[in-house]
């Protein structure tokens, strides 16, 4: 294990009685020590209960036998963000996201990895971070949010869409400012990611198809008790791999990329997903071109 070179000799002395500091027991040294990229804040409603999935995933890992440890990166909501100057700083985080995860990581020693992301770039900065580390690792995201439903709940459901587009119908004429009003306070109805195949829950369907996350990652909604199951399988699931030497590398492969392109054109998923999984496939070291693309 990576972390065994703090557990033992005087030269790490002084590592050791710091993570005691932090609350691992000394009869733990020994164990695997398992990072948890988590990019809980309480800016994105994606993110504001990821803290408690944290909490899940921290407690199946010490069953499992791990010293989990917790730290966090940061999240821009692009919903949030477009529409004035801070758009400009979307994108470039991801950079941040993957050096936070690389740094953490290897800083620290960590013998596996489980990221918890949800929205936008979160994602595939994690997902570049992971590879560059290339120790076992799991994705477990926070779900996507439940949509939001027509006045007298009938009628299809609402979502960002809805609400977008009825900005464009009050300037055409053809809605009230009082029955905008409705869908801004009805069209985001929970926590999670924003329903819709946006960049977020188009990247949480992918790391399914990378074969990096367990089966319902991108689908179980946020609310659902279901994501406690999962959180606390993806602990475990992490553990598993780490005992077997299965890193992120050995899961994202060639196949499992041009798997993930297919998916993303059968579901009609976000544009962005291209710029993703082609940053992704080069990390991997296995890059594709818009050939490729064309081909899937």
């Amino acid at each position: 294990m990576r972390s065994a070179k703090l557990m033992n000799g005087r030269v790490f002395a002084g590592a050791r009685a710091l993570y005691r500091a932090a609350g691992v027991d000394g009869k733990d040294f020994g164990k695997p020590i398992i990072a948890i990229a988590n990019s809980f804040d309480e800016f994105l409603p994606g993110h504001v209960h990821l803290n408690k999935v944290g909490r899940l995933i921290s407690d199946a890992i010490k069953e499992a036998g791990g010293i989990p440890r917790e730290f966090n990166t940061m999240a821009v909501d692009d919903g949030i963000a477009m529409g004035h100057t801070g758009m400009l700083y979307s994108l470039p985080s991801r950079d941040i996201i993957a050096d936070t995860v690389e740094y953490q990581v290897n800083a620290h020693c960590a013998d596996a990895l489980i990221c918890i992301p949800n929205c936008d770039k979160i994602v595939p900065g994690m997902l570049l971070g992971a590879l560059r580390v290339n120790i076992p690792t799991v994705f477990v995201s926070g779900g996507p949010m439940l949509p939001g439903k027509q006045p007298g709940g009938c009628g299809p459901t609402t979502d960002l869409n809805t609400l977008f587009d009825g900005a464009a119908q009050v300037m055409n004429g053809d809605m009230s400012e009082a029955e905008l009003k409705y869908y801004e306070d009805t069209a985001c109805p929970t926590c999670g990611s924003c329903s819709g195949m946006f960049t977020a829950n188009s990247m949480n369907c992918l790391c399914e198809a990378l074969g990096i996350a367990l089966p319902g990652n991108g689908t179980v909604p946020a609310v659902y008790s279901e994501r406690i199951r999962l959180a606390k399988h993806a602990g475990m699931k992490v553990m598993e791999l780490l005992e077997k030497g299965i890193c992120a590398r050995d899961i994202v492969s060639a196949a499992a990329l041009h798997n993930a392109m297919e998916c993303d054109m059968a579901f009609g998923g976000s544009t962005n997903t291209v710029l993703h999984l082609t940053a992704i496939a080069r990390e991997a070291g296995h890059p594709i071109t818009m050939d490729d693309w064309d081909a899937a």
